[in-house]
């Protein structure tokens, strides 16, 4: 049994409902020993909205989701019979395999990424601001 990392892709915005589907239709089909791992690589990013920090998820690849499984027709078919699930990377007959070394930088960045936690700053119109660098330091804006 040769187990490698294959890249699916999805619909954009179910990746997490396909990588659950995947798992629990492997599980159903006795596939949980050649279907070994889903992946779908997010990161945890800070946002500010109305002035409170709030916690939020970003996906690092939307529209794809990483799974590691023994590539055979019936776990082609168990993968590829899930709703919204478009294709595997690659060939139609035998998708591509991605290296292992690919999917630890992936998610080895993805940690990175979730330690630095990325902050976003979004205003909404008619909201007080404080600058508090550059020129216009110390002024408030509108």
């Amino acid at each position: 049994m040769d187990v490698q990392w294959y890249v699916i892709h999805v619909y954009s915005g179910f990746e997490k409902r396909v990588a659950e589907s995947i798992e629990e239709q492997a599980r159903q089909s006795h596939l949980s020993d050649q279907i070994e791992e889903v992946l779908v690589p997010i990161e945890e990013v800070i946002k500010m909205r109305r002035g409170a920090k709030v916690n939020s998820e970003r996906k690092f690849f939307p529209g794809y989701v990483l799974v590691q499984m023994v590539l055979d027709e019936s776990t082609m078919a168990c993968v590829s019979s899930i709703p919204k699930v478009s294709s595997f990377i690659g060939d139609k007959r035998m998708p591509k395999a991605i290296k292992d070394q690919e999917v630890v930088a992936l998610v080895g960045a993805n940690k990175v990424q979730q330690k630095i936690k990325l902050s976003t700053i979004s205003f909404s119109k008619g909201e007080t601001i404080k600058v508090i660098d550059g020129p216009f330091a110390s002024f408030d804006g509108l």
